[in-house]
């Protein structure tokens, strides 16, 4: 198969461009287009066959949900059963935005769709080039990530056309992405109602709306929970990780610098290369293979911006380990630390 790439601009996209895309989706076609997380794989949610396709592509688990995006509110109240209170005033205050809410589905929905589960999981993108394509598509789409299934989210359609050239039919190129980590997941089938994934909209500012919020065991954990069943994308299979080793060092600034320096000197001597992924902070104090910062520890939204990109750089150079520094778990470092643990298969070291 060869993809087709069609590049748009991103501020105001060419609804012509865009149509072709949204043919090929209305015939059970798979495409490639931003969103202001990352970028999305998307198939026609009411077709069944396309949606295994979408899950070969991938290589994705059968049992992992993917989320519908739809261009507006009124496309909610046929796929699910029941809109209540709570869920009313979450889709007028972050919809648009990056917050999937998870309810239970209508009996409309293909079972393919939500991986037999009884729930839905939807969200409105705010990006200009999804709206456009949901808009030209008519129909819901369901769009996990547009990479292969394990690997880091793409954030560029370069990281899509590595993952999936010649597995898709398109990819919209619309540039980089804004947020750079996935949606948060909020499951409103279940009272109280839980946030199973952290992501572009923060959890304090979901909690100041919604006081019985609670976080999933999972969005915190320092080891691999067992999950029976995957409510949400990012929860039960290997995700995020790219292909070295990943070991995250938990502390104080100062400590994190000092075990990182160390362990660094340490497998270099036995012949590893080595990646740091450090902040802005402390960058220059490390004399590994790769340095790279994620970003000020003072701005975490730019370090979930560059989250994902610098995984697959330090991977291109060839390195064997990457050291990680850990980052504070309020605002949108919640969703970073939750993503790096994910990657590194809870291989977490503290710091003293």
């Amino acid at each position: 198969m060869k993809t087709l790439l069609l590049k748009v601009n991103p501020h105001f996209p060419d609804p012509k461009k865009i149509q072709p895309a949204a043919d090929i989706i209305r015939h059970g076609g798979l495409v490639a287009f931003p969103t202001e997380t990352v970028y999305g794989l998307g198939a026609d949610a009411f077709n069944g066959d396309a949606i295994l396709r979408l899950f070969e592509a991938k290589k994705r688990p059968l049992d992992n949900p993917p989320i519908i995006h739809i261009a507006n509110t009124n496309e909610v109240y046929p796929l699910v059963m029941q809109v209540s209170q709570k869920a009313e005033r979450l889709m007028e205050q972050f919809w648009p935005g990056p917050l999937t809410i998870i309810f239970k589905h209508s009996s409309d929905v293909p079972k393919e769709t939500v991986a037999g589960l009884d729930t839905i999981a939807i969200r409105i993108p705010k990006h200009k080039v999804a709206q456009t394509l949901l808009r030209q598509t008519k129909h819901p789409i369901a769009a996990p990530s547009a990479n292969l299934s394990g690997k880091p989210s793409p954030t560029t359609v370069q990281h899509v056309l590595e993952d999936l050239n010649g597995r898709i039919d398109a990819a919209i190129d619309g540039g980089d992405t804004d947020i750079g980590v996935e949606s948060t997941v909020i499951d409103l089938s279940v009272d109280p109602p839980i946030l199973l994934r952290p992501g572009g909209t923060p959890y304090e500012a979901l909690k100041a709306v919604m006081a019985d919020l609670k976080l999933h065991p999972f969005v915190q954990t320092e080891i691999e929970l067992p999950i029976e069943k995957a409510l949400s994308p990012g929860m039960k299979h290997k995700h995020y990780a790219p292909k070295a080793e990943i070991i995250i060092v938990e502390g104080n600034p100062q400590a994190v610098t000092a075990k990182i320096s160390a362990l660094t000197k340490s497998f270099k001597q036995k012949g590893h290369r080595i990646g740091v992924l450090a902040t802005n902070e402390t960058q220059t104090a490390y004399q590994a293979d790769i340095v790279k910062s994620l970003g000020s520890r003072s701005n975490l939204a730019s370090v979930a911006q560059n989250l994902f990109r610098l995984l697959r750089e330090v991977d291109a150079e060839g390195i064997d380990v990457i050291f990680a520094e850990g980052v504070p778990t309020e605002g949108m470092g919640l969703a970073v630390m939750n993503r790096l643990r994910k990657a590194s298969g809870y291989h977490i070291i503290k710091a003293e």
